[in-house]
């Protein structure tokens, strides 16, 4: 397992919030299936996006009680585009590396 940095849990944050508007265990549950990340891990991560301004909270009723959801905005949407980008550009580094690349030409 390799550790993620807070930089990349915020870009997996804003792309699966860019999804759907969503609440924060579903965004934990979701996050598993890449990184072993705790709510208390995550809600810290919720709340630095909230502040910047890349997330937005409502809350909603859900079974008779009501349940914080998170939605992106514009310019978590910028965010998300930029962490993209990065994300492709250093993937293809490491996997440059990872894969012995030169090796194979």
């Amino acid at each position: 397992m390799f550790p993620i940095s807070a930089a990349l849990l915020d870009a997996m944050v804003l792309s699966l919030v860019s999804r759907e508007e969503t609440y924060g265990y579903k965004i934990t549950q979701d996050m598993q299936t890449a990184a072993k990340v705790s709510e208390s891990t995550l809600y810290p991560v919720l709340r630095r996006l909230q502040k910047t301004g890349a997330l937005e909270t409502f809350d909603k009723a859900y079974m008779g009680r009501n349940r914080r959801y998170y939605k992106i905005t514009a310019l978590g949407q910028a965010m998300l585009s930029q962490y993209r980008i990065d994300w492709s550009q250093h993937k293809l580094q490491v996997d440059n590396i990872l894969e012995d690349k030169e090796a194979q030409a």
